[in-house]
């Protein structure tokens, strides 16, 4: 598995905090099955994407988890206008290994309709864009059609992977699986940032994704799609997305699922250990 939103560096945003923090997640990751870990630290108004500081611990982290996990570089990219100005001005900077896909996050407050100016701004200097975690947004949580209008516009979306069976509440996990029956997911991943509070797991994602919508699915959520992004390829063909031009396209009860108490499910074996020989 290629898990595309990872902040693995160490000492440059809120995840690993030294080095023995981003071994620590590389080898929890490992161990759960993933094979390639891509790093995206955050480029904020908090944190600052300090370019220099970030290569060199990059090139740390890939010496030191050479022969055990593959290592590719990008950013969890913030949509405020100074970063957009920079990621015009000098493109394809902030994408994943240089090579145009570029992992996009919004703000948790608003989501203003300027948005889509900015977003068009960025798909004309050249990149694809990947939306993080759309189902985490109370924004979209109270207004869904947002992922349809995003998906017209041709951006691709990122899930994180607990958040289907209920780890980041019952609204992100309802809105998630509503868009996973709808073909609207093109990526798992697990925005790790600590192996207790936000660990690097996939494993339990891509069962339930293999027993809810079938193994093909779960295979291209989780090793296909990434490995596009990872080699900055041509976008495979995908099913096609439903319900896209509907009005409403996803109506979730936020009154009700807001008193929901879930429990994530007992993880599922099979499909796995036949993907994965383990």
């Amino acid at each position: 598995m290629i898990d595309i939103h990872h902040h693995l560096i160490y000492g440059v945003d809120d995840g690993a905090r030294d080095l023995e923090s981003s071994l620590t997640l590389a080898d929890e990751a490992a161990r759960d099955g993933i094979t390639h870990i891509v790093c995206t630290p955050h480029a904020n108004d908090e944190y600052s994407y300090p370019k220099q500081i970030i290569d060199e611990r990059f090139a740390e982290l890939r010496e030191r988890l050479r022969g055990k996990m593959e290592l590719s570089l990008g950013c969890d990219f913030h949509l405020s206008a100074e970063n957009i100005f920079d990621a015009v001005a000098h493109a394809p900077k902030y994408s994943v290994n240089g090579k145009g896909y570029l992992l996009v996050e919004f703000s948790n407050g608003i989501i203003p309709p300027q948005i889509s100016d900015s977003l068009f701004h960025l798909q004309s200097a050249g990149y694809t864009l990947v939306v993080t975690h759309p189902e985490r947004y109370p924004a979209v949580q109270q207004n869904p059609g947002l992922v349809a209008e995003w998906l017209r516009r041709g951006c691709l979306m990122q899930v994180t992977a607990n958040a289907l069976y209920g780890r980041f509440g019952p609204v992100a996990e309802a809105l998630s699986n509503e868009m996973l029956k709808r073909n609207w997911i093109h990526f798992l991943a697990t925005d790790a940032h600590h192996v207790d509070w936000r660990p690097p797991h996939m494993r339990h994602a891509c069962e339930y994704v293999a027993q809810k919508q079938g193994e093909e699915t779960a295979r291209r959520l989780c090793v296909t799609n990434p490995q596009a992004v990872v080699d900055g390829a041509r976008w495979p063909a995908q099913p096609e997305m439903l319900d896209l031009e509907k009005k409403d396209p996803v109506r979730l009860d936020l009154a009700r699922l807001s008193r929901k108490n879930r429990h994530a499910p007992e993880e599922k074996k099979g499909f796995f250990a036949r993907l994965f020989g383990r």
